[in-house]
């Protein structure tokens, strides 16, 4: 088996600066942005006596080297030369005990395991503790020294009750003996993450950019009133803007809340390149729609379409984590709405800075063509990251 390492006036005087980042942040943001998020996944079985750890290979890459040959490619042998090293990584990174003495990890089988996102190094273990006892600590520290955002998402099982979490550097460790959390505090802890996962989809943040351009084309004051036609932002003032806007947003949300639901509830499967490569290009085809508009101005139509395949990419957290656990509902409550009010957030705050810089001439002539070109290669550099061979 092969797999792929990924890449890793005062006016005028001001938009020329606000041109240039958001130009910044398209061309140099790395391709680990493009949609999901550095995760491993802990699952926990049996009152803390089986434990599962799984790694995607992207990120031990960061602490071990896999690459031997350095061609880009991790192979079947140098994955297994390299078993050793990656399994005191996984082990120094990931500790229990029990009454603060360390617990033992025997190793039961080691393998690769396939995720949304790519391939993840997985180990099983037996828990060991003194006298026989449960661990009631579980530490947890992989790549936080390299990577501040990855997370730990964590699945905790028993005979009587099933437990979702997550551990990041802020915390550190999980306190297996406290009492389960309730159904509010698990939503509440999914919402978080439903706004994390949003802010670190670059291709999603892209797409609502360009969900959003077409309702600041057009300055309503430069078109005659017998010339405005309904519907076209660019005959519209400030109010019927904003509820354009809020028809996209609308449409975007049902879509893609239908899809994550059918996927992470595994009603609906598809294959994660697949949806993967059809997300990065959908921002393409949107952005060319902005300027040829081939498939109608109706942008609330292209939201939903796209917004469908969108929330298959999202699902891909909660599918990974949460299969045949009792919480899963409220977990996917919890992080569709996150997403929701991450979204809502980033466009109270993107919209007003679009529309005021809309009322300078420069913007449809320079800004909005010059971002439209660079959303529309960085995608297309996606497409071809993504697409199988």
């Amino acid at each position: 088996m092969t797999t792929a390492l990924l890449p890793a006036s005062g006016t005028s005087g001001r938009t020329p600066l606000i041109v240039g980042l958001l130009m910044m942040l398209v061309v140099l943001a790395p391709p680990a942005w493009a949609h999901k998020a550095s995760d491993s996944f802990v699952y926990l079985t049996d009152n803390g006596q089986n434990l599962r750890i799984d790694v995607a290979l992207r990120d031990l890459a960061l602490l071990v080297p896999l690459d031997a040959d350095g061609d880009r490619q991790v192979t079947g042998a140098e994955l297994r030369a390299a078993r050793a090293e990656l399994t005191r990584t996984v082990e120094s990174g990931v500790t229990t005990s029990a009454s603060g003495e360390p617990c033992r990890l025997e190793g039961k089988t080691w393998g690769v395991s396939e995720h949304s996102d790519g391939f993840y190094a997985a180990s099983q273990y037996r828990v060991r503790c003194p006298d026989g006892t449960a661990p009631d600590q579980l530490r947890y520290t992989l790549l936080f020294d390299v990577d501040p955002l990855h997370r730990a998402l964590v699945s905790l099982g028993s005979e009587d009750s099933e437990r979702l979490t997550v551990i990041g550097p802020d915390t550190g460790s999980l306190d297996l003996a406290a009492p389960a959390p309730s159904r509010w505090q698990t939503f509440a802890l999914f919402i978080g993450q439903g706004i994390w996962h949003l802010l670190m989809g670059l291709d999603h943040l892209l797409f609502l950019l360009v969900l959003a351009i077409p309702a600041t084309l057009g300055r309503a004051g430069n078109v005659p009133e017998q010339g405005r036609v309904p519907g076209d932002p660019s005959s519209m003032g400030l109010k019927p803007r904003l509820r354009s806007l809020a028809g996209i947003v609308t449409a975007f949300t049902i879509a893609h809340s239908i899809t994550l639901a059918l996927s992470a509830l595994h009603l609906v499967t598809l294959p994660s390149a697949w949806v993967e490569t059809v997300i990065a290009l959908s921002i393409a085809v949107t952005a060319v729609n902005v300027i040829w508009p081939i498939l109608g101005r109706r942008t609330w139509l292209l939201a939903f379409g796209f917004g469908l395949v969108h929330g298959f990419g999202f699902a891909s957290v909660l599918a990974d984590l949460t299969s045949g656990t009792g919480q899963l509902a409220v977990a996917l409550a919890g992080f569709n709405l996150g997403v929701e009010v991450g979204q809502l957030g980033l466009l109270a705050i993107g919209f007003p800075i679009l529309y005021w810089l809309s009322q300078r001439p420069m913007y449809e002539r320079r800004l909005v063509p010059a971002l439209l070109i660079l959303v529309g290669i960085t995608s297309l550099m996606w497409v071809g990251q993504r697409m199988p061979i």
